[in-house]
């Protein structure tokens, strides 16, 4: 149901004169009180689709990432097969099996730190690290990087390689944002500005290869 389809005259009908065509207050309000709860239920969903964006794929400079909020044991198959996923990235607790992932060749990396912050110095190793190998190994995989949502820690991460493969950080996060509406905090944000780049990232033979990370 459309939010603009609520509206008091779709349930007070009008007859010539003033009677209604339901002249049963006790009706009426029945009536009132069901449209408002389906009112409710639509936006409630609308801002659901808001909130948690489909999958998106960010591409840099021969690099791959994928950006979701955190999958279930039902979804995760599928984006990883369309997206050729050979790594995923947890920056939150698991709530799904790994076991399956791993009979396919798919890494699982748990990378957690606190929601609404930015990573410290050693996972932000770690991440970088994951990065030179698996793309230094596979150009054509990607790397799926994921947080409960969606929008804070794992487009975080995905921002720190943007900047390293030397976009700025203002241009990754716009890219970001591009994809994932409300991503990124304001103290993940000025953190992010005061990130200079140490060209970890740069492989031996000057270029990286295609597989896709989940994060």
């Amino acid at each position: 149901m459309h939010p603009e389809s609520c509206s008091i005259n779709s349930v007070y009908p009008i007859q010539s004169g003033s009677h209604l065509l339901y002249p049963q207050k006790r009706r009426v309000n029945e009536i009132v009180a069901d449209k408002e709860s389906d009112c409710k239920l639509a936006m409630s969903t609308m801002r659901q689709k808001i909130i948690r964006p489909a999958p998106s794929e960010i591409s840099y400079k021969d690099m791959r990432f994928l950006i979701t909020d955190r999958p279930t044991d039902q979804t995760i198959t599928n984006f990883i097969e369309k997206h050729n996923v050979m790594d995923v990235v947890r920056v939150c607790e698991p709530t799904y099996k790994v076991e399956e992932l791993r009979k396919e060749g798919i890494e699982v990396k748990d990378l957690v730190f606190d929601d609404g912050t930015f990573p410290p110095s050693e996972i932000v190793d770690q991440w970088f690290d994951l990065l030179r190998r698996r793309f230094g190994a596979d150009p054509s995989s990607c790397v799926a990087v994921h947080c409960v949502a969606g929008l804070g820690r794992a487009p975080v991460l995905v921002a720190l390689a943007l900047i390293e493969l030397g976009m700025k950080y203002e241009d990754a996060v716009e890219l970001i944002r591009e994809k994932r509406r409300g991503a990124i905090n304001s103290k993940q944000l000025a953190y992010l500005e005061k990130y200079r780049p140490k060209s970890r990232l740069k492989s031996r033979n000057g270029h990286a290869k295609n597989g896709c990370c989940i994060q």
